[in-house]
């Protein structure tokens, strides 16, 4: 059947229009049901509270439940792995964090490769670590420790949350840069550890401060520095480790991702509620009250952080020569 030309062409620019329609549609209707947020850490911890946060802000938001579900296991590359294999399609998504960055590099022969597999939709919060020492030890500023640990070289145990974590790594590339040997201890978890940096079976200790906030106050534990850029509101009279070793940064952030072929509009969506979340006075106080700071931004913004991340703990994890155990 021939088509007069005007009703071809009528024909030809529906083809390109429709679709184009349809995908504006399915975002303004996203989602239709449940959305899946994948944790990688198992509940009551710091990443999974983060998460049900914004998976309690999304689901008043967007009108359906956004689920948590803990596929705890292997520093998060269970999870991760779960994510990478669903449907593109924004009905699963990753609560994603800097241990993510560092276990690109730390596990070998992983299924997927976190850069090329996983799509930013938007960062959540970032934390500092705290360096805390028992009261035991005689410092109480980084110059001062640095000269302690090299006086007792090898023999102040570092303990941390477990093999390829941020806390450990953290302490590994302050050890790298201010030429110390700490015996690193890993413990099953961060209550094992603080137990036994409390009775002073550990010296030193990288720890989320929502970890130790309550230790620090009671004057339980002594915090010489945080470890990020700048200092933290919480405890602004703590200094940072990058003031007295010059470009030390070393953060815990909290994000969502989602299978890289999702579609733009999807994570444009998603990324416009959380970022509303992010300025939500409620939201952002909870966000505070556990040490975090709300992380705004595009997408773009948020890829940055976790590649840039991904490439800078894969180069800690060579020159310190970590291998899993």
């Amino acid at each position: 059947m021939k088509f007069p030309r005007r009703q071809f062409l009528h024909f030809a620019a529906s083809a390109v229009v429709l679709p184009a329609i349809s995908r504006i549609a399915s975002a303004q209707t996203y989602p239709t049901r449940p959305v899946r947020l994948i944790v990688g850490f198992p509940a009551g911890g710091p990443t999974d509270i983060f998460a049900r946060l914004i998976g309690e802000w999304l689901s008043k938001r967007l009108g359906q439940p956004f689920v948590i579900e803990n596929r705890p296991g292997a520093g998060s590359t269970i999870g991760v792995a779960a994510v990478v294999a669903a449907p593109p399609d924004g009905y699963t998504l990753l609560f994603i964090t800097a241990a993510a960055a560092i276990n690109a590099s730390y596990h070998q022969n992983l299924s997927f490769n976190l850069v090329r597999d996983i799509a930013p939709v938007c960062g959540v919060a970032i934390e500092p670590l705290v360096m805390v020492v028992n009261p035991s030890v005689p410092t109480r500023t980084i110059p001062e420790f640095i000269a302690y640990a090299k006086a007792n070289s090898g023999k102040l145990i570092m303990a941390s949350v477990g093999n390829g974590t941020t806390p450990q790594l953290a302490g590994e590339l302050f050890k790298l840069m201010a030429g110390v040997d700490l015996l690193h201890v890993p413990y099953q978890g961060s209550a094992a550890a603080v137990i036994d940096l409390l009775g002073g079976r550990a010296q030193v200790m990288f720890e989320a401060m929502s970890g130790v906030v309550g230790y620090i106050r009671s004057g339980k534990l002594r915090a010489l520095a945080v470890t990020t850029a700048t200092r933290s509101p919480v405890f602004p009279d703590i200094s940072t480790v990058g003031e007295f070793l010059p470009g030390y940064e070393a953060s815990l952030w909290f994000g969502v991702g989602a299978p890289k072929q999702t579609p733009a509009d999807i994570i444009e969506r998603l990324n416009k509620q959380i970022n509303l979340g992010l300025t939500d006075p409620v939201l952002k106080t909870r966000i505070g009250e556990l040490g975090g700071t709300p992380l705004k931004g595009a997408p773009a913004e948020f890829e940055k952080l976790f590649v840039g991340d991904t490439e800078k703990w894969a180069k800690v994890i060579r020159d310190a020569n970590i291998k899993p155990e």
